[in-house]
C-alpha cells in the first residue's frame, strides 16, 4: 500500500475511533438502569423505558467490540502489518480497506470466517 493512501487510512482509523468513544460516552447514559418510580412512570412507559435501555446496552456493546478492532488495526499500523489479511496474509484489497479502516480479513476470508459462524 502507498504511504498516501496509509496515512488515508490511519486517518479514517482515528476518526472512527473518535466516533465510537464519542457514541459510547452517549450509550453508556442511555444505558444505565431504569429507575422505575410506579408514580413517574405508567406499564407502557416503564416497559418502553426497559425496552430503550436493552437496545442501548446492545448498541454499547456493539461499539465496544468496533472500537476493540479499530485499536486493533492501530496496532497493527505500528508493527507494519496494516492492510494485509490475517488470514492468508494478502494484502486486503483497497475498496474494502476504504470502506472498512479496521478489516482484519480479505473479502474472500472474511466471507470464509462468516460462513464458519
Amino acid at each position: 500500500m502507498k504511504a498516501d493512501q496509509l496515512q488515508i487510512c490511519h486517518q479514517a482509523l482515528q476518526t472512527l475511533k473518535h466516533e465510537l468513544v464519542q457514541e459510547i460516552e452517549d450509550l453508556q447514559e442511555s444505558a444505565q438502569p431504569v429507575q422505575l418510580d410506579q408514580q413517574a412512570f405508567g406499564r407502557v412507559s416503564r416497559g418502553e423505558a426497559l425496552q430503550q435501555q436493552e437496545m442501548a446496552q446492545a448498541a454499547l456493546e456493539l461499539c465496544r467490540a468496533r472500537l476493540s478492532e479499530v485499536l486493533h488495526a492501530e496496532q497493527k499500523f505500528s508493527e507494519d502489518e496494516y492492510g494485509y489479511c490475517e488470514s492468508c496474509d494478502e494484502l486486503i484489497a483497497q475498496p474494502r480497506i476504504e470502506a472498512r479502516p479496521d478489516s482484519r480479513f480479505c473479502l474472500k476470508c472474511q466471507a470464509a470466517t462468516e460462513l464458519r459462524d
